[in-house]
């Protein structure tokens, strides 16, 4: 924790300040000591993804590094060892979860966009456990869009527009059908379902015309309930094959909403107020605004302008007795009256002017009757970090101050006015960048123009406060003719840590404030400060020494852990637990139960589709126990908050790119290294029943020499008695299977749910429990399993089938498949040699990822990689961090001709 105390000298308030007061007897001070405590168990971390591109095709791959940072250390040993990314579509549906290990805080992996997918709207979100407390406001969470021309035989485009019918909101949408060649599907079918937030509204069908085209309209009766959803349109194509489209509804209208946000928290009268605005439409854009304000006896006070996205700001000082209005003219020339909030007679000012690069300048005004009356309080804080307290008495009307921006690190510092109750009056948001926080990362022997598959060969240089230092970056390359940059959108180590993971709600074009420094800039990013409200601490809590609720834990390892019961429940001390897997080998481990009963197998690695049983017995080795693991519940998914971000038509959008791309994938699929899945037309096909779902039997489900059902079971008290006599050559001695072919020497395989058991273990299971056994005993069906299936094997798949978790079917015993490790993949590079040329052609849209290149003590790090056949202007986008959480983001460009 950094906790500092500016002195007189170095912060100013007017007044000379005195500190001569015990911190122990200070209520003040036993404030901040709560404060101080409170955020060193609430510790934050936050998440940014470094994605190779802007946006993707279904067939890529998408490459991604993850840097996570503590709010309140840059010890790597404090950041949980644990992320989940997670790929998520436009029906807020996860597609595919990684959960990947970290180490320092950085970890990296990949999706594939296979062709089973569809174009749309996706989203990427990653977060620790940790973060979970604080809630998915703070997750990273960007919206992709996904383009699919490769595997596609149907493309639309959509536009609407919006009118009024009595109080409904009226929406008219044009549609068109075209194949991949641009050619309309004309006089085809057509049937349509509205939804608008997940509720069907209306249904219909239609033909297209001879352009392809449907027009379709319909009525939001509740747009205060209502505000967006899709239309699932699904067309028949020649050959009766049928194929559905979710096109996204932004909006039901073109309203615009518009809000009005006092510096400080509240209008007091007689004062100065600046008063900050934000105008957006009904698809969650800024809409840029024009207007005057006016009292209540119509008089023009001030007029205002947004300034970028639909923000900006104004001053009005309100008079007692008045109230204000805002006339706001739209860009249709339409204009709408709006309420101000209401004035307070009595209160504090809290203004900030951000615009000096060096200092900060703050200013606190106060009416009339409140000076003299007590001491005030001010307070700021970066990321749980208070890094500069200061008190003033109340014997002017004006206290000003000026605080040195090196003296405060880069992002958002909250500031906080304090009365002489302790009791918080205002709050101000203002944003600091310091240059001389960040990494220098510069990239050495890069020439200004290199050849198609030239190889090249650079040095990356890192220095802090012009000294070298040791980080790891992530490189990637790509050609600006395929893959157009969006620099105001995409993702940005910098707007990620500083800015968009302290903010709730949704932030338009966030890397837009770290492109240029000009004054327009700085001021458009102090309007942003005014208008997102920022809550990571609320001080009520403080206030009333309340402590943080913590229901999820950093993750420091893989684990397995739970406790031993009766069937009563009370818990069972000493009890012999053992853990063991055959995935991927043999693995057993044993442990012993606490007083609690309680148990933990720790420091596990392991990757995904893992399993586990789980077995316990009494100290006096009785089975009769219960066995509960502890089992976090998986984080739901919420709704998407960039709505500004989603494309109506993604594959318009993404058309030159999609054209590229798909001569990528051809050549790849003639090569055999990506797969192309093949639609049939529908067959109507009459098969038997299998009598074994969720099998492992690795013959396929039901191939076997006999398969006993769950109903042949019903009346059995134990496997083997179920099995004995039912089958021909199946003995069994002492619980025991045997086939008689085998001479009794060598007892049958026991699989259950896909895990190898050992042959005593049979009678364990409940034969109520079990969905179906397979028997192999022929050699046709025990060669798949070599050595192993010499004996025969049994294949039991439990009711649950294919493994559960948490759920206990046979005393002492318990399956479990808990999230494991992703295994990470390494991005293929192709190296050129110039003695045995490569004539097929190379069209890569991402030419060079690497995630971990590592500087050493000198502050240096080499790669190389060799450019594609396409010229063009090549982009490298430079991303890292140091062990001290220093923050580094370079772009550098180089033509290939």
């Amino acid at each position: 924790m950094k906790f500092k105390f500016i002195l007189p000298g170095i912060f100013i308030l007017g007044t000379c300040l005195s500190f001569a007061y015990k911190l122990a007897e200070d209520p003040f001070n036993d404030l901040l000591k709560r404060l101080q405590d409170y955020n060193k168990q609430y510790a934050q971390e936050k998440v940014h993804l470094h994605l190779d591109k802007p946006y993707y095709a279904i067939g890529d791959d998408i490459w991604f590094k993850a840097y996570v940072i503590n709010t309140q250390t840059s010890a790597p040993s404090n950041i949980s060892k644990a992320l989940y990314v997670e790929l998520i579509n436009e029906k807020d549906s996860i597609k595919s979860q990684l959960k990947l290990p970290m180490d320092g805080g950085i970890t990296w992996g990949d999706f594939k966009l296979p062709d089973t997918l569809t174009e749309g709207n996706y989203r990427i979100r990653a977060y620790t456990q940790w973060m979970r407390n604080a809630g998915p406001e703070f997750f990273f969470d960007k919206t992709i869009k996904i383009g699919n021309s490769w595997a596609n035989r149907v493309f639309t485009n959509t536009q609407y527009t919006y009118s009024k019918e009595n109080t409904a909101e009226k929406v008219s949408a044009s549609i068109k059908f075209t194949d991949k060649k641009g050619l309309p599907y004309a006089n085809s079918d057509v049937s349509y379902e509205i939804q608008l937030n997940f509720r069907n509204l209306a249904k219909g069908k239609a033909t297209t015309d001879n352009q392809g085209e449907i027009s379709i309209s319909y009525l939001n009766t509740q747009p205060a309930l209502y505000k967006s959803g899709k239309i699932l349109a699904t067309i028949t194509l020649p050959g009766k094959q049928k194929i559905t489209k979710s096109i996204p509804i932004k909006a039901t209208s073109n309203a615009v909403d518009v809000q009005f946000f006092p510096e400080g928290g509240n209008l007091i009268e007689s004062l100065p107020n600046k008063v900050a605005l934000k105008a957006v439409n009904a698809a969650g854009l800024g809409e840029e605004v024009s207007g005057a304000i006016v009292d209540n006896d119509g008089t023009e006070v001030n007029h205002f302008e947004s300034l970028h996205l639909g923000m900006g700001s104004f001053v009005v000082n309100p008079q007692p007795g008045k109230t204000y209005t805002a006339k706001v003219k739209f860009k249709d020339g339409s204009e709408q009256i709006f309420n101000l909030p209401k004035a307070l007679p009595s209160g504090y000012v809290l203004t900030i002017n951000n615009s000096n690069p060096e200092k900060i300048a703050v200013k606190i005004l106060m009416t009339a009757d409140l000076v003299g009356t007590n001491e005030l309080k001010l307070v700021a804080q970066n990321s749980g970090n208070v890094y500069f307290v200061t008190r003033t008495p109340t014997q002017k009307q004006i206290i000003t101050a000026s605080i040195p921006k090196k003296e405060l690190p880069s992002g958002i510092v909250q500031f906080t006015l304090f009365n002489g109750a302790n009791n918080p009056v205002c709050e101000r948001l203002a944003f600091v960048n310091n240059i001389e926080d960040r990494i220098n990362a510069t990239l050495q022997n890069l020439k200004p123009t290199y050849a198609k598959r030239e190889k090249v060969a650079l040095n990356l240089l890192g220095k802090f406060s012009d000294k070298p230092l040791q980080g790891s970056f992530s490189v990637a390359v790509t050609n600006t003719a395929s893959v157009k940059p969006d620099p105001e959108n995409e993702t940005n180590i910098l707007s990620s840590l500083l800015l968009t993971s302290d903010l709730i709600g949704y932030i338009e074009d966030p890397n837009y404030y770290f492109l240029n420094s000009d004054e327009k800039t700085a001021q458009a990013l102090d309007n942003l400060m005014l208008t997102q409200g920022w809550r990571r601490i609320l001080w009520k809590n403080i206030i009333a020494n309340t402590p943080p609720i913590i229901r999820y834990h950093p993750e420091k390892s893989l684990a397995i852990s739970g406790v031993i019961t009766s069937y009563g429940g009370k818990p069972i001390p000493n009890s012999k637990v053992s853990l063991f897997s055959s995935s991927g080998g043999f693995f057993a481990i044993d442990t012993l139960t606490d007083a609690q009963g309680r148990f933990n197998f720790d420091k596990l690695i392991f990757t995904d589709s893992t399993k586990f049983i789980v077995q316990a017995r009494t100290a006096k080795n009785k089975k009769d126990v219960d066995i509960k693991l502890d089992i976090l519940p998986g984080q739901i998914v919420t709704k998407n908050k960039n709505t500004g971000d989603i494309e109506v038509n993604v594959n318009e959008a993404l058309q030159g790119y999609l054209q590229k791309s798909n001569s990528y994938f051809d050549e790849l699929t003639k090569r055999g290294v990506l797969e192309r899945s093949i639609m049939l037309n529908e067959v109507n096909i009459v098969e038997k029943k299998n009598p074994a779902p969720n099998s492992s039997n690795l013959n396929g489900s039901g191939r076997a020499d006999f398969v006993f059902t769950a109903k042949m079971l019903e009346n059995c008290a134990t496997l083997s008695q179920c099995l004995q006599g039912r089958v021909a050559g199946l003995i069994f001695e002492m619980g025991v299977p045997y086939l008689t072919r085998s001479g009794g020497r060598a007892p049958m395989q026991i699989i259950l749910d896909g895990m190898n058991v050992e042959a005593d273990f049979l009678d364990n299971i409940v034969p109520s429990d079990v969905e179906s056994v397979e028997v192999l005993k022929s050699i046709g069906n025990t060669a798949i399993y070599g050595s192993r299936g010499g004996g025969g094997v049994l294949i039991i798949t439990t009711k649950r089938g294919g493994g559960f978790t948490g759920s206990t079917f046979t005393p002492g015993i318990i399956t479990y498949s808990p999230r494991g490790y992703h295994l990470i993949r390494e991005f293929y590079s192709p190296k050129y040699d110039a003695a045995t040329p490569d004539n097929r052609p190379d069209l890569r849209s991402t030419v060079y990822w690497n995630p971990h290149v590592v500087t050493d003590v000198n502050g240096k790090a080499t790669f190389n990689y060799f450019n594609t056949d396409e010229a063009g202007t090549y982009r490298v986008v430079i991303e890292g961090i140091d062990m001290m959480g220093h923050l580094a983001r370079a772009v550098y460009t180089y033509e290939v001709k």
